[in-house]
Parts: C-alpha cells; structure tokens; sequence
C-alpha cells in the first residue's frame, strides 16, 4: 500500500495523484464513496455492475434455490416471512 499526502485546495478539493488513478482506474466521472471516523477518511471507488454481472448472479441465486428445494411459487411466502420476523 502506498502513503501520498494530498493538499485540500480552497475550495474543498483534493487531487488524486495519477499513478493512483491508473492504477485503481478512476477516470473523470468516477463515484467515490467517503467514509469518516474520528480523524481517518476511507475513499471507496464505486462501480455499478454490468448486465453480465447481474445475470451472474441471479443465476448464481437460482442455482442456489434450486440445490435447497426452492420453487418460484416459494418466494412470496419467504418473503412475507422474513418481513414477519423483522417486524418482531
């Protein structure tokens, strides 16, 4: 893990130096999410998945129903089960 030290400017900006950028590949546009406890911030580059992503794991989820005995017709009574139990 590298350490630079980053000036805020006047206006509340910081630049992220360029090997950094390159090297997480953040590009103009990016979201970051800021994390802030006591005198520490935790930047977290943000990326939505890409439809080939979602569909992975959608059919990683109905992989996963099918191997526990899970039907189509199962999941409003899951559902309605679990908002029950956070109600309590």
């Amino acid at each position: 893990m590298s350490v630079d030290v980053l000036t805020v400017s006047s206006k509340g900006q910081l630049v992220l130096p360029a090997s950094m950028r390159k090297s997480l590949s953040i590009d103009s546009g990016t979201k970051l999410a800021a994390y802030a406890s006591d005198d520490f911030i935790m930047l977290k580059v943000l990326r939505l998945p890409t439809s080939d992503d979602f569909k992975a794991k959608l059919d990683e989820a109905q992989s996963w129903a099918a191997s526990v005995g899970y039907k189509e017709d199962d999941v409003n009574d899951i559902i309605k089960s679990v908002r029950a139990k956070r109600r309590k």
